[in-house]
């Protein structure tokens, strides 16, 4: 892997997929650029004015936006990691957070050349106060076979990624297909400090309703429900050709272990 031969940490791209996520991106993409070794920003966010609305109006030179013609996260996730140049790539969530800790924990796991990707363990916040005591079930999970969710900060060799041929081009469930996919291509690693995301969504709708409703989308989808389908239940749309008025929360399966 490049890098690694010189002693030097791999390069890193970020590929960020977006939609209606303005005040998100405000709050990750200035601690991106903050990182010591700045990596690569790719931020694929859906729009039809040519310009995206998630682009704040001081954006760094440093971040490429990109946009898209309707919300697909598996096809938005693939259209940046095909302009990616680092040797790795991290799928981030716009509202997940990532530091310098989470960037140092993924240049240690892959110093293992055996190591082919992975993803950080979640910690549970206001969302969830009745429910910490999953934190351990979760690790357990994630290390005995558990789905990557995409809200963990997924990482993949950019070789390894290729090779697998990207994400399902699906709207919804593209990080548990993929998941499965990245964990029979080598070892993974699952790390240390755990990420949060931002509790709005679980706040507005409730934490147990927010998590029932994800673990029975995620049966849905493993009891062959389209992706497409789901899509349309989760926001309460049809998967557009064009952009519609909808909701910017993902389906977040913060409690759900598969």
């Amino acid at each position: 892997m490049a890098g690694s031969a010189s002693g030097q940490p791999p390069s890193v791209s970020f590929v960020i997929p977006a939609w209606r996520d303005a005040e998100n991106l405000s709050s990750l993409l200035p601690r991106l650029i903050a990182l010591s070794r700045q990596p690569e920003i790719i931020v694929v966010d859906v729009s039809l004015e040519g310009r995206s609305p998630c682009r704040p109006n001081d954006s760094d030179s440093a971040i490429h936006f990109v946009s898209v013609s309707r919300p697909n996260r598996g096809e938005q996730m693939n259209h940046g990691a095909a302009l990616a140049t680092g040797d790795v790539l991290v799928f981030q969530h716009a509202d997940t957070e990532f530091s310098e800790s989470h960037l140092r924990a993924i240049d240690e796991a892959l110093s293992d050349p055996a190591v082919v990707g992975g993803a950080f363990h979640r910690k549970f916040d206001q969302r969830h106060p009745r429910l910490r005591w999953l934190e351990n079930v979760a690790r357990w999970r994630g290390r005995h076979g558990g789905t990557l969710f995409g809200d963990q900060s997924i990482f993949v060799r950019r070789e390894v990624f290729s090779r697998l041929g990207g994400f399902a081009p699906i709207p919804l469930m593209e990080d548990v297909e993929f998941s499965k996919r990245l964990r029979r291509a080598g070892k993974i690693a699952l790390l240390d400090p755990p990420v949060r995301s931002s509790p709005r969504h679980h706040v507005r709708k409730g934490a147990w309703r927010t998590s029932i409703q994800n673990g029975l989308f995620l049966l849905f989808f493993k009891a062959g429900v389209s992706p497409g389908t789901l899509h349309r239940w989760y926001y309460g749309v049809d998967e557009p050709a064009e952009q519609q008025s909808a909701p910017s929360q993902h389906c977040d399966a913060s409690v759900v272990m598969s």
